[in-house]
């Protein structure tokens, strides 16, 4: 079973699925097509990808629409991804509004790294702790794209916070710390409930499609957090077996989708 979290939709049809107002960034749509699904359905049969987790972009700020539509059409091999603003008073109350109405929403994805603290001030801020509380209640994993400077700050509240799996996306960004920094993030690995993504290579390595010459590095942390702690998104498949070469089949398999399928109740 391989299972991919990290794609995004971005659709042209910008009248259908207007970008946020508050967005913290907005793409350009020359590249972008009117149906991304129909593309990433291309993808996952040319990558052999079973099924999928659909990361909601942040350009659509709170508006779930596209990933929504995305899901409806996938039912059985889709699950999506939320995002709110910590600073919205009401943003507990939307997500609350969202996972009930909406069962097939895994997680809610919170951002903050250098040059991304347009999102919240402290992770010890009382929203952001409402935020992640509901998120527990409503039997959601918490993903973290942080940078290494942020991993301090989450430390604190996963040690408060053990019910629910923390997913750390893109291996930290780690180009966004310095290493000082970053064994922070390693220290987060004596949680057994927090797993890293092996993916966004492409943000600090440009060696396309396997990345070899990060192996050095995300050696370090696949050994620091265990196979079993491990999920894989972006690029193919294949770069878990080249950047996991000493680990058995089984192992990478764990991280390919084994992992993903144990801590989402998949039901169709």
């Amino acid at each position: 079973m391989i299972i991919e979290w990290n794609a995004h939709m971005f659709s042209s049809d910008t009248g259908k699925y207007p970008f946020h107002p508050d967005a913290v960034y907005h793409p350009k749509t020359e590249n972008m097509v009117e149906d991304p699904l129909a593309v990433y359905l291309e993808r996952m049969e040319e990558e052999g990808i079973d099924r999928a987790i659909l990361v909601h972009p942040e350009p659509y700020g709170d508006d779930h629409s596209l990933v929504l539509d995305c899901q409806e059409r996938e039912p059985d091999r889709v699950r999506i991804t939320s995002l709110f603003y910590p600073k919205d008073p009401d943003a507990v109350a939307k997500m609350k509004d969202l996972v009930v109405r909406e069962s097939k929403v895994v997680a809610t994805r919170f951002h903050a790294h250098r040059g991304k603290e347009q999102y919240l001030d402290s992770f010890s801020d009382t929203n952001v702790v409402a935020m992640w509380e509901a998120a527990i209640e409503l039997g959601l994993i918490v993903e973290l794209h942080i940078g290494p400077d942020y991993a301090r700050q989450v430390d604190a509240v996963i040690a408060d916070h053990p019910e629910t799996a923390v997913l750390i996306d893109h291996l930290a960004e780690p180009h966004k710390g310095d290493p000082v920094e970053f064994v922070d993030v390693l220290e987060l690995a004596r949680f057994d409930h927090v797993y890293v993504k092996l993916s966004g290579i492409n943000h600090f390595k440009d060696d396309a499609p396997l990345y070899e010459s990060a192996k050095p590095f995300t050696r370090r942390v696949v050994e620091a957090f265990g196979p079993e702690r491990m999920v894989w998104g972006s690029g193919t498949p294949s770069i878990v077996d080249v950047h996991m070469a000493e680990y058995s089949e089984e192992e990478r398999g764990f991280v390919k989708g084994g992992n993903l399928e144990r801590i989402i109740e998949w039901q169709t």
